[in-house]
């Protein structure tokens, strides 16, 4: 009998609920992370005290245990918790004709819209209801009960039938695309623009790319629960994560290349490490891209061609320019911790540089910084193509950061004067350290295009997790990748029966 039941590559939060769950159920799990550190593209890292995240940056409803947010639940099942500090508003965003603070109460946001355009909040109000419902809808029905299989359908006719029957008035709202609805409710240029904005800030996609569901999950979470921050940075999340895996018997080994997924006859048995140990296991989960799983980790001859194909020719996020800073913080006592800058309004704001993303979380979370600093991290879009590690590198390095640069000039505007530790990160860096494709974030796949690759394979016992499994490219999309995979290898009694000691059974 092998050692392990399953084994996880990959330690991103995808990969970590799928493996922590299943531990919790009962399995003997491993856990292989290629990085010194787990985490993935939510891993924490260090340099002169100063404590950066290094991709996901807001959160929401982490602490309250009615939230919605996926990662939530699992944390209540794994019987961990997370320290956070609460705040509001949730940032600023500036565009170029001035700056606008984004809350998450409903009403609050809509009077801040409304001193900008009267009507345009309006419209608003009736584009958020419609969404707020689905929310409302969605919301009877635990994220943590949802597989990846048939057995859902009779989990959700015998336990939630009446929830579901409140859902069929919503049926067009979930198949619509953010833009559909926009189209319908709101005329107003600059309002149209927001939720451009908003949606993009989620999916990586426009309003018309984005599917309605994850939206209205947004604004519901906003309106409803509390955004906060966790104590320690998006490290204490993976920390939380790795605890619970331990906790239930799971294992992680960091420092574990994997270099090949084992297969016979379309079967997995197990894994090859670069260090030439093999592992053996009925289960293998990838929490790699869909790209690096099956160009990487697979032989092109373990997978049907056609399938390969299709698979490979998902389209991909963009990857980004990183800019973490550690500055002075004298004189910024009144500094709010997030903001988004859009630099001109007659670009697009997919085009690499033009909108930019700021999180200044030691603004939350004092430990984070040395006293009297700030840690500062920055990130916009950025096309792989053409990065290459050559004598021209650290030119192009200083030139396509100086968007960022510019961006944190309109929040800090003595900024410079006041940079004591300077970090830029490519695409090229996110694509060595994070070991993703191209250092993209996922698929961009638009609403009504196309679906999502499946946590399910051609090859028998090989799953997939992470972000190219679920729309959004957020913490909740690939933590509830990780609840449907690890519901999926176990039967429904048992996900009833966790869900029951949280008390949240039906």
């Amino acid at each position: 009998m092998s050692k392990y039941e399953a084994i996880v590559i990959g330690s991103g939060i995808g990969g970590l609920v799928a493996g922590a769950l299943l531990a919790r159920y009962g399995k003997r799990v491993l856990v292989c992370e290629s990085h010194t550190i787990p985490g993935g593209a939510a891993h924490s890292f260090s340099k002169q005290g100063f404590h950066f995240d290094s991709g996901p940056s807001f959160y929401c409803g982490l602490a309250d245990r009615h939230s919605l947010n996926p990662l939530r639940q699992v944390l209540d099942v794994l019987g961990e918790s997370l320290s956070t500090v609460p705040y509001d508003p949730l940032g600023h965003y500036h565009f170029p004709e001035g700056t606008f603070p984004v809350y998450g109460n409903s009403k609050r946001y809509r009077q801040a819209v409304a001193k900008i355009t009267p009507q345009g909040a309006a419209e608003l109000e009736k584009f958020e209801r419609r969404l707020l419902e689905l929310y409302d809808g969605l919301r009877e029905i635990p994220t943590f009960i949802l597989r990846s299989d048939w057995q859902l359908l009779p989990v959700l006719l015998t336990r939630y039938g009446l929830s579901l029957l409140k859902l069929l008035p919503q049926i067009g709202t979930i198949q619509s695309s953010v833009g559909a609805l926009m189209d319908r409710d709101v005329k107003d240029a600059w309002v149209r623009r927001l939720i451009d904005l908003e949606c993009f800030l989620l999916s990586g996609l426009p309003a018309h790319g984005t599917i309605a569901p994850e939206v209205a999950f947004m604004f519901g979470e906003r309106t409803y629960s509390e955004i906060d921050y966790p104590i320690g940075g998006s490290g204490a999340i993976v920390d939380a994560l790795v605890r619970g895996l331990q906790r239930w018997g799971g294992e992680l080994r960091t420092k574990t290349h994997v270099d090949r997924i084992l297969v016979e006859n379309r079967q997995v048995r197990g894994v090859r490490l670069k260090s030439g140990e093999t592992i053996e296991a009925p289960i293998v989960i990838s929490n790699a891209t869909i790209w690096d799983t099956y160009t990487q980790l697979l032989s092109p001859e373990d997978l049907p061609s056609s399938y390969r194909q299709e698979s490979l020719a998902t389209p991909a996020i963009e990857s980004f320019m990183h800019l973490h800073l550690g500055i002075r913080s004298d004189g910024l006592e009144n500094l709010t911790g997030h903001h988004v800058v859009v630099h001109r309004s007659d670009r697009d704001i997919t085009v690499p540089g033009n909108t930019c993303m700021i999180s200044i979380p030691s603004v939350w979370d004092a430990n984070l910084a040395p006293e009297g600093h700030h840690v500062v991290h920055a990130y916009t879009l950025e096309p792989y193509a053409g990065w290459t590690r050559d004598e021209t590198y650290a030119d192009r390095k200083q030139a396509r950061s100086q968007p960022l640069f510019a961006a944190l000039e309109r929040v800090i505007p003595d900024l410079r004067e006041r940079i004591v530790l300077e970090q830029i990160g490519t695409p090229l860096t996110h694509a060595r350290f994070l070991r993703r494709h191209q250092g993209t974030y996922g698929p961009a796949i638009a609403a009504g295009k196309g679906e999502f690759p499946s946590t399910h394979t051609p090859i028998s016992g090989l799953y997939r997790v992470g972000d190219s499994t679920m729309p959004g490219i957020g913490v909740p999309a690939v933590a509830a990748s990780g609840i449907l995979c690890a519901n999926t290898l176990v039967k429904p009694e048992q996900t009833a029966k966790l869900l029951e000691t949280i008390g949240r059974g039906v």
